[in-house]
């Protein structure tokens, strides 16, 4: 289950960043947030780099009481340049909904600007963009099913033409 879900957000943080969604969903409606493609690139600061965005998550979310579900959502082949997967074990987290809150701030403190806060039926999605990167952190924590995840995709023109062949090739399967 958890990994249906994950496959989802994966699909909902990467192919919006390109379309013309303006917020008529609850999935991709942020892609006005993630559409500095090229344009902090180009101001002359360093490009944001996969690693660096995993490390930022992975900073903020240990900090904040979260340890990584080592069997979380694996970045398809070819894309890991482009996509970042987190996924905290909730269930080890003494109060996730806390955690997830304090991760999110830790991120908004280096320079993740926050975007559209979806919450429904106990469920958080927290949309955030450094650069040309897009961060959808997601608290799926109430309930039975305890899902906190991080999923940034990086919106660069290079990074936009892997996702769709990708796309492109899992629909052909």
């Amino acid at each position: 289950m958890a990994a249906a879900a994950g496959v989802v957000l994966l699909i909902a943080g990467c192919g919006s960043n390109g379309g013309s969604d303006k917020g008529g969903s609850a999935n991709g409606g942020s892609s006005s947030a993630g559409s500095t493609t090229g344009g902090s690139e180009a101001g002359g600061g360093e490009a944001l780099t996969a690693d660096a965005v995993r490390t930022e998550i992975e900073t903020a979310a240990t900090g904040a009481g979260f340890v990584q579900d080592a069997t979380g959502e694996q970045i398809p082949p070819g894309l890991e340049k482009c996509m970042v997967s987190w996924t905290a074990d909730a269930k080890k987290a003494a109060d996730p909904k806390k955690s997830y809150t304090d991760t999110v701030a830790a991120l908004g403190k280096g320079d993740w600007k926050p975007g559209q806060n979806i919450s429904q039926g106990g469920s958080t999605i927290q949309t955030m963009t450094k650069g040309s990167w897009q961060l959808k952190a997601s608290d799926h924590s109430m309930g039975p099913v305890k899902m906190v995840m991080f999923i940034a995709s990086d919106s660069t023109p290079v990074c936009e033409a892997l996702f769709k062949a990708d796309l492109e090739k899992n629909k052909q399967s």
